[in-house]
């Protein structure tokens, strides 16, 4: 181009100003083609050039040159992509209808095969991933699906990745987001829930009882073999409850002195 430019200023120099006009084209078929050979790729881009409809090459990010007309570029991108997968619906193992929507996460690890393998990678990896999740779920009782959310989440992104990964594209994560219930399932459970805790509580206060019967066993067995701790025990009791500032006090008397009075009336009776 300078070449070019030296020598049109030499020749209108010595005055042939027609030489001119051929250089005026060419300058500005030059700048055509160098507009539309220069490509910048950012660097979370790759770009995919085929040359004749052939694949060529897959070029780096920075600036670079194709062939105008020849060579045809496109960009693919390399970022995380994030899709929400809308709400499904979903009839589990054990005939329980729900809805279930999800979050997709993957991205191109190679552009040449995602170019050249599929026709739109976006569109297949999204289609994908919302039968592999009714399909996966369906296998599930609602239990597992509440209660086993993050197995279930490894095991539909372990088989979509494993569908995805000869188009070039790895898909990284896949999040169940929500599960709706209907009313009707709701109250159930609730009822069931409600249910298992009252087992629960009487599971308790049963064990509880039994305990306290134990060690009221314990306690018994050890008070009879010296019974002056009965006396000791009675007058601990007296001492909690004047500390307490009582107005009645209640003093229980052991059956023992009742006893001789007992055995009199007893003879009696029998003559």
């Amino acid at each position: 181009m300078w070449n070019l430019w030296q020598f049109a200023v030499g020749q209108s120099g010595r005055g042939d100003s027609s030489s001119m006009l051929w250089i005026i084209p060419v300058v500005v078929i030059g700048i055509i083609l160098l507009a539309n050979s220069i490509r910048i790729l950012k660097e979370y881009e790759r770009g995919v050039v085929l040359r004749f409809g052939k694949f060529h090459t897959v070029k780096d990010p920075g600036i670079r040159l194709i062939i105008p007309w020849i060579d045809k570029m496109t960009k693919m991108q390399l970022r995380i992509v994030t899709k929400d997968i809308p709400s499904q619906e979903v009839i589990t193992k054990d005939t329980v209808s729900v809805k279930v929507n999800a979050v997709l996460y993957f991205k191109v690890v190679d552009p040449k095969k995602a170019f050249l393998e599929v026709e739109e990678y976006l569109m297949a990896t999204f289609q994908i991933a919302q039968t592999t999740l009714r399909s996966v779920l369906g296998q599930a009782d609602l239990d597992d699906l509440l209660a086993e959310r993050d197995k279930l989440n490894v095991e539909i992104q372990r088989i979509v990745d494993s569908l995805t990964e000869p188009w070039g594209v790895a898909v990284t994560s896949i999040e169940i987001k929500d599960i709706e219930l209907t009313e009707q399932l709701t109250r159930a459970m609730a009822k069931v829930a409600e249910a298992e805790r009252e087992r629960r509580a009487k599971v308790v206060h049963a064990e509880g009882e039994l305990q306290a019967s134990d060690q009221l066993a314990q306690a018994a067995r050890m008070l009879s073999t010296e019974p002056i701790s009965i006396q000791l025990r009675y007058l601990q009791t007296l001492t909690e409850i004047a500390v307490e500032k009582n107005s009645t006090i209640l003093f229980p008397l052991p059956m023992e002195l009742f006893k001789p009075i007992i055995d009199i009336m007893n003879k009696k009776a029998k003559e």
